[in-house]
């Protein structure tokens, strides 16, 4: 049996996140469209179903911004779930009065029912214009006390989490070089015994057996590995479950090149096989 495609059709009250839960939807995965008139929705579908590589998962977001143009989406939803090979949700994002008019005062932003009356019955005529497609939803989000992190999160939950698991960047880096901007976590294990001090080691990186030994066999090392995995083995989960979209997780020694290398090799091993792991040695080739 073919697998169904996946249609999201994102609606609702301007000012009540739309465009941050399309931003949510492109970082798990989905193809997403801002804006696009309904009418032009099923050609799209039809294009997509044609596609040498089709698209499994489309999130599409219609508002007032078409005009008139949007007046078809009732229609084009119900014609949409017709076809058995698709699966179409509505989502219809709202908020009360009080936290749109709030939203819009904070970021200035122009609503599209503006022209006389005021911000609120602006507000109100777009409700009333909406009703019927308010009624036709499969889900109504009502995010009149929600942050964005809580936005997002309901997003990943909803919609993909299970199938996307957060990629997760693993540096080691020297702090003599300087620290990597996009780390989320940085951990200093400057504190071990440093390889570079031993002659016949400090040619070697912390990839190598010698040095990687080396920085392992201490007791400071173990103890302190043990809190380190089961910190992240917690966070891990619950960056997932809060909805951000990958993790930078930083190890710095002196120069990067011993300790932190084989620390962070270490992490990697630890790590693997529960989400998906790159690492990069930033430094370890600057030291001769």
């Amino acid at each position: 049996m073919a697998t169904l495609v996946q249609i999201l059709i994102i609606t609702g009250m301007s000012g009540a996140g739309k465009s941050a839960a399309m931003q949510s939807l492109e970082d798990i995965g989905y193809f997403c469209v801002d804006n696009l008139p309904p009418a032009l929705i099923p050609k799209f579908v039809e294009m997509t179903k044609q596609s040498s590589s089709p698209l499994r998962k489309v999130a599409l977001a219609c508002d007032l911004r078409g005009g008139e143009l949007f007046q078809p989406l009732v229609d084009t939803v119900l014609e949409l779930r017709k076809d058995i090979a698709l699966q179409v949700s509505v989502i219809f994002f709202d908020a009360t009065d009080e936290a749109l008019v709030r939203r819009f005062k904070e970021t200035r932003r122009r609503h599209p029912f503006l022209v006389e009356g005021g911000l609120l019955e602006a507000i109100r005529q777009e409700r009333a214009a909406l009703e019927q497609v308010r009624l036709l939803s499969d889900v109504l989000l009502d995010t009149s006390d929600w942050k964005p992190a809580r936005l997002k999160q309901e997003m990943v939950h909803r919609f993909g989490a299970s199938t996307n698991p957060m990629p997760i960047h693993l540096i080691s880096f020297g702090f003599k070089y300087g620290i990597p901007i996009d780390a989320d976590m940085i951990f200093d294990v400057r504190f071990l015994p440093n390889p570079h001090y031993i002659e016949a080691l400090r040619p070697y990186t912390g990839e190598d057996d010698p040095v990687y030994n080396y920085v392992m066999q201490w007791p400071a090392s173990q103890e302190f590995l043990g809190y380190l995995e089961r910190m992240v083995d917690f966070l891990i989960p619950e960056f997932t479950r809060e909805g951000k979209s990958h993790l930078v997780i930083a190890v710095g020694c002196t120069g990067g090149k011993h300790r932190s290398v084989a620390i962070a090799k270490h992490l990697k091993d630890h790590i693997s096989g529960k989400n998906e792991v790159f690492l990069t040695h930033r430094d370890y080739h600057r030291e001769a």
